[in-house]
């Protein structure tokens, strides 16, 4: 029962904690001496109320001691993790009361042939307990961008429609001068310090601002397209994006978009035969730039630096615990990551198989406050008994409506991992009893409740991401 009560304390959101990690999809080789930190910069971002908890009780904070308990390290994997190849992070905390970490100096050596890595986060407390240590998504090393016409034949480095990615400007090719595009207290800005990341929708011409139709395939040039903040769902006006060459806009180019492309985002509407305007960053500011035609050569837009942008995918991962119940002080790591669900049975017996990563045989999947039989099958499975609806209350074969559970998993030392899955029961259609001489319900009284019924009850069980 205490457990039980713990759960749903977590479920609350109680001393919730999340790391969350943002990347580039692909890094550039450095050479020689030279060293091509990775952009955008790998950052963290640290979210939840259990940041600011104490992990120590009577472990006070020294005076004028502020932020977060924890401090981050952030390197490569496979690498000997000393001082020279790992960054510190200095956390500071956002406007939304996330904290933020950037590492700024990361790059790999050509003394390094691996063609993919992952980057590592260890998280340690301030009295030096180890919180755990976080992996990134695979990151694939490339030696420059391809200048070469990208073939649909090799898609590694093409970009698909509803896929995330970062744009940054560098003046004069200056490290320094990197600004990224962002968004902050709802606008549209160019950051020295943040980059946002976005999602890349191909737009339709007769579609209204905000209303996406599922159009699939990767983004050539001359495609219209669609950019949303993945954390505002702010966008930007559907725009046109063009190969840049020699600070020209290319406007009969349509290839498509590869990894560090310099492009350019033309605003729809102009007069034909205009070269028309583009996204433009002015200092911190995204303004329009008005295009001159190219002296030389017809079909190319004359641009200056600043509406020059560099495109690059981007992956995200995030990690998300409770130690609140955690009788025991070990590392957080390795934490699950659900994928999907796979339900078998149904009515009275009905098995829940859970596939994603880290999973071990500590692990026990609850449904809401009700613990399941869990079998461990391999770091990638976990096969779970669907609990009876029953556990869940004494009036369940009268509920009319279906019930919603989270689905979260518990460590053997009550480290609690919740996830963005859950799991609905629907129940089958019964009347409640009436009292003895009650008249009968109208045959048409539950006409209503009959067609939700036969339209939920086909196979019993629901699955549902929580988005």
């Amino acid at each position: 029962m205490v457990l039980r009560e713990g759960v749903r304390q977590c479920l609350q959101q109680q001393g919730a904690q999340t790391v969350r990690i943002l990347h580039a999809k692909v890094a550039q080789k450095s050479y020689g001496n030279e060293k091509r930190f990775f952009c955008p910069p790998p950052c963290v971002y640290l979210a939840g109320p259990g940041w600011r908890v104490k992990p120590v009780q009577g472990q006070a904070h020294q005076a004028g001691e502020t932020g977060p308990t924890v401090c981050g390290y952030m390197g490569l994997d496979g690498t000997s993790g000393s001082a020279a190849e790992t960054q510190k992070l200095n956390f500071e905390e956002q406007p939304d009361s996330r904290e933020f970490g950037c590492a700024k100096t990361l790059y790999i050596s050509d003394a390094d042939k691996r063609k993919h890595f992952r980057l590592v986060l260890r998280l340690v407390h301030r009295g030096g307990r180890e919180l755990g240590t976080f992996h990134s998504r695979l990151i694939k090393v490339i030696s420059k961008p391809s200048q070469k016409k990208q073939s649909l034949k090799n898609t590694d480095l093409c970009i698909s429609s509803g896929s995330k990615v970062s744009l940054f400007n560098r003046l004069r090719s200056q490290t320094v001068s990197t600004r990224y595009l962002s968004v902050e207290d709802g606008a549209f800005v160019a950051s020295a310090r943040q980059w946002a990341a976005f999602t890349l929708h191909l737009a339709d011409e007769h579609c209204s601002q905000g209303d996406f139709p599922p159009r699939e395939g990767y983004v050539r040039y001359g495609s219209l397209v669609q950019l949303v903040c993945t954390v505002t769902g702010i966008t930007l006006p559907p725009m046109i994006i063009r190969k840049v060459a020699k600070q020209c806009a290319l406007l009969d180019v349509d290839e498509p978009i590869s990894q560090l492309h310099k492009c350019a985002f033309q605003f729809p509407g102009d007069p034909p035969g205009g070269v028309g305007t583009y996204l433009c960053l002015a200092t911190d500011k995204v303004v329009q730039f008005q295009a001159s035609p190219c002296p030389k050569e017809a079909n190319r837009a004359l641009l200056n630096d600043s509406s020059c942008w560099t495109i690059i995918g981007t992956e995200a991962v995030e990690f998300s615990f409770s130690t609140s119940m955690a009788w025991t002080r070990e590392p957080v790591t390795p934490v699950p990551l659900l994928s999907t669900l796979e339900l078998s049975g149904g009515g009275d017996v009905a098995t829940l198989e859970l596939h994603g990563e880290n999973f071990h045989s500590g692990l026990k999947v609850w449904f809401g406050d009700v613990e399941a039989e869990t079998m461990y099958r391999s770091p990638r499975s976990l096969v779970c008994v669907v609990p009876d609806i029953a556990a869940f209350g004494s009036d369940w074969r009268w509920l009319r409506t279906p019930i919603t559970v989270p689905v979260s998993l518990v460590r053997a030392d009550g480290l609690f991992y919740p996830s963005a899955f859950s799991f609905t029961y629907t129940p089958e259609y019964s009347a409640r009893p009436g009292p003895p001489g009650a008249p009968e319900p109208a045959p048409d009284a539950d006409a209503l409740l009959e067609s939700i019924h036969h339209e939920f009850t086909r196979t019993n069980f629901h699955l549902f991401i929580q988005t």
